[in-house]
């Protein structure tokens, strides 16, 4: 059975594929005695959402609940959701997993679970480029019998970031010791909106050098990106080597290093 929620903007009610709760009252009426605690999601580490296709993010989460209670699937569905604002309520919640999670008991009286929650990007997916930023988790309780519905908000919170692409082309080669080597790059971050990548423009992005028989790469110099995320610089040759780009990430997207281009010195 499916969990996926969406707002019925009209109604304010919770509809879910699987049940459908008529009105937060009657939800909030006939909860069920379910506590979430211990939620993890993405392991600790900011989720990373790419262009296109299903990002699917793991959660681990437990749960007590009132001794008696049937946790199987066809009683008791649950699962993370995100949200923003004071408090995750019938209204907002729009970033869940497409699936309940799944449950084992522990205990008499507690369970452990594992979900994921479920991104959408594109023009009719649920993940919009506004939504690069930080959330609150929260989670859900359904009943099996559509009576009720438990929301607990302030379990958490996490970071929805736009996945990068970064490359790195350094030029002539081979190369005259002392000549110049101009370095060109481009990087791109996903929109949401689109389903495709677009240049991020006045991004801080690292030149960054390895001598060859080196094990560690040095920075050597920092370029702003330009029109449609361009990079471009100059370096002199001096010493067989590699270069590369390396974007060290912002509060909205993740950080990418670019693979190496070697450079011979002659």
């Amino acid at each position: 059975m499916r969990i996926r929620a969406t707002v019925a903007a009209v109604t304010g009610a919770l509809a879910l594929s699987a049940f459908a709760v008529p009105t937060a009252q009657a939800a909030a009426a006939a909860a069920p005695d379910v506590t979430f605690t211990k939620v993890t999601v993405n392991n600790g580490k900011p989720i990373v959402a790419r262009a296109a296709g299903t990002t699917s993010v793991p959660v681990t989460y437990t749960f007590k609940h009132a001794a008696g209670l049937d946790i199987g699937s066809d009683n008791l569905l649950t699962g993370p959701a995100l949200y923003v604002g004071a408090s995750l309520t019938v209204d907002n919640v729009r970033l869940i997993g497409d699936e309940p999670g799944t449950c084992t008991a522990t205990s008499s009286t507690t369970a452990s679970c594992k979900g994921f929650i479920d991104l959408h990007p594109g023009s009719e997916g649920t993940l919009r480029n506004t939504d690069a930023r930080t959330w609150k988790v929260g989670a859900i309780a359904i009943t099996g019998d559509e009576d009720g519905v438990k929301i607990q908000s302030g379990l958490g919170t996490t970071q929805i970031k736009f996945h990068s692409k970064l490359n790195t082309d350094a030029t002539p080669e081979p190369v005259r010791k002392g000549a110049t080597i101009t370095v060109k790059g481009t990087l791109t971050r996903a929109n949401w909106n689109t389903s495709k990548y677009g240049g991020y423009v006045g991004a801080p992005v690292a030149l960054q050098f390895k001598k060859a028989g080196a094990t560690t790469f040095t920075t050597v110099k920092t370029v702003k990106t330009g029109a449609a995320g361009a990079l471009k610089t100059t370096v002199k040759a001096s010493v067989d080597g590699t270069y590369r780009f390396a974007f060290a990430g912002s509060t909205t997207t993740a950080p990418i290093t670019a693979v190496g281009d070697v450079i011979d010195v002659k």
